[in-house]
């Protein structure tokens, strides 16, 4: 079996590590697994289950193994006519228009996504040829993958070409978007200019497009995070090699790269602090370079919870609908405070409070009922230096659970976090009682130079209720501003959520790293710089403080943008 085979066998897991591995003590492939570097110090080991114990945050590393991410937007349903309103909210169209006529040219714009339908008018110049210039499918083994890479196939414009003046172009680039969310993100970002009918444009129309369909998760981690098979669900695995050849179709100083994320996880130490997180900050870091992500949909998911910690138990209460497959939820603590916690189900059942000291794992089987609760303690977790606990609930019994939390140490200022996994992941009948709408951006928002956004709704200027909030766990500002995300037109129809609004604003990225890179204003202009723009750039309310948990630094506004920067360079 050779590592592309075992990078898609169910039979291998991954791992992702933070450090080499040395050929020649340790080869890149052997019997039982192989190895692939992302960029070193970064790579993933494929390893055989066999001979790993069974998956679990303090057996094997909580850094180390993948998170899952879900996508971040969905079909809004209405017109399919095509709205202008939020391009013209967000001064998009107006920077289309001379004097400036900043339409993403000589710009590189990548989605990575559940792929893209290729064939559609608004990804073709006005000769019908494509405006794509590659596209990476991870899913498909039939052919060549990128150079580099052990996976998946590649299609480069040329093949792309040939396949729109076949009669059947999938009998050549068989790859498509089963699912629409890709192909409504790119639309949105980058759909080229129609005219006639209902017509059509998107924030970006004249960049070039490079696309990865990602692979879907393996079933292992859709059983450790209790993950439907039917639920769109992607690993930090398979994102990590995605963003590498995504960004390394940047040629610094004359062809930029934004990169576009609309996908996330509620489930993380919520202040970055990741092997992925780190990797997407050093791409930030680095000039013809720009990241944006979306904040996600969970602030109204009641999937946050945030008390005091102090010496008397707090007690967070999560309400468990009818035939629940599981859920994790993972406690975050405040530095160097530390807790100890008791569970108790609704029947009554009590696991008493737990001594962490005896061990790292506590694994329980409530006698009445058909529940498993594991929880994983990890006193220092490696990532922020901060106490964690992961908590798994297998099967639970529908009603009220009962989390009580308490300082075993406690110092002034002490809280703790409780996250639960994404709603799209355990679905609207898993939830606390007595939620924190604040600190519920997805990761990886909290990526210190990524250009990170929330979502309002255009048409009324209020801010969308599903859209999460700011700050960070440990107060760091984000979001950095808001965008529409409401009823967004796309090659899809109508689409909402924070993906759409990260598409937008990676189409006013794209306008201004033309003006930026292509028109050598600013040649050496990085992801940091960019974010600082657009939030300088920012329109803000009166009615509303800034920085705002909601808003950022205000609502996203080009005009405002280079009104701000008009006359200057770096």
């Amino acid at each position: 079996m050779d590592c592309r085979d075992k990078i898609v066998s169910e039979d291998y897991r991954s791992l992702i590590l933070d450090f080499r591995l040395e050929g020649e003590v340790f080869p890149e492939e052997g019997e039982l697994f192989c190895y692939r570097e992302v960029e070193d110090p970064i790579g993933v080991l494929y390893v055989d289950k066999s001979v790993l114990p069974p998956l679990s945050a303090s057996r094997i590393m909580y850094r180390y193994i993948p998170q899952l991410y879900g996508l971040e937007g969905f079909p809004a349903g209405g017109s399919r006519d095509f709205d202008p309103g939020p391009l013209e909210a967000s001064g998009i169209l107006a920077q289309q228009q001379p004097p400036l006529e900043l339409t993403g040219r000589g710009v590189i714009l990548a989605v990575i996504d559940t792929g893209i339908s290729y064939e559609n008018p608004v990804f073709r110049y006005s000769d019908g040829s494509s405006r794509i210039l590659a596209i990476w499918d991870q899913t498909d083994q039939s052919g060549e993958p990128p150079e580099g890479y052990a996976y998946g196939t590649e299609y480069r414009q040329e093949r792309i070409n040939e396949a729109l003046s076949s009669p059947d172009p999938h009998a050549i680039v068989p790859q498509r978007d089963e699912i629409g969310h890709g192909t409504a993100l790119a639309s949105a970002a980058a759909g080229s200019r129609i005219e006639g009918g209902a017509g059509f444009v998107g924030a970006a129309p004249d960049v070039s497009l490079v696309v990865v369909k990602l692979k879907p998760a393996k079933r292992y981690l859709r059983d450790y995070y209790m993950v439907a098979e039917d639920v769109p669900a992607y690993g930090t695995d398979d994102l990590l090699f995605a963003v590498r050849y995504a960004q390394g179709f940047a040629f610094p100083f004359l062809r930029p790269v934004v990169l576009c994320l609309g996908m996330g996880t509620s489930l993380g130490s919520h202040n970055g602090g990741s092997i992925f997180t780190d990797y997407l900050q050093s791409v930030t870091e680095q000039v013809s370079r720009t990241l944006v992500v979306g904040g996600g949909n969970q602030g109204n998911a009641a999937g946050h919870f945030r008390a005091a910690l102090t010496e008397e138990a707090q007690r967070a209460e999560i309400r468990v609908g009818e035939n629940s497959r599981g859920f994790l939820a993972e406690l975050w603590g405040t530095r160097p405070a530390s807790f100890r916690i008791g569970i108790r189900s609704p029947g009554g059942e009590v696991i008493p409070e737990v001594d962490f000291r005896t061990g790292r794992e506590v694994d329980y089987t409530f006698v009445y009922e058909k529940t498993r609760v594991t929880l994983n303690y990890i006193r220092n977790e490696r990532n922020t230096g901060d106490e964690l606990i992961v908590m798994r609930f297998e099967q639970p019994s529908p009603g009220v659970w009962s989390v009580f939390v308490a300082g075993a140490r406690t110092v002034p200022g002490a809280v703790f976090d409780i996250w639960l996994s994404p709603r799209q992941f355990i679905g609207d009948e898993i939830y606390f009682l007595m939620p924190t709408p604040e600190i519920t951006l997805t990761m990886p928002a909290y990526v210190k130079d990524a250009v990170t956004v929330t979502s309002y709704n255009s048409e009324n200027g209020s801010f969308f209720y599903q859209s999460g909030q700011g700050f960070s766990r440990t107060g760091e500002i984000k979001p950095d501003l808001a965008a529409p995300g409401v009823s967004i037109s796309t090659a899809q129809g109508p689409y909402s959520g924070s993906a759409l609004s990260a598409a937008l604003t990676a189409g006013a990225v794209a306008q201004l790293m033309q003006w930026c890179v292509v028109e050598d204003n600013a040649p050496f202009v990085s992801g940091r710089q960019i974010r600082g723009f657009l939030s300088r750039g920012a329109r803000e309310e009166r009615a509303d403080e800034y920085p705002s948990r909601q808003w950022g630094y205000g609502r996203l506004d080009m005009r405002k943008t280079f009104d701000e920067i008009a006359g200057r360079t770096l």
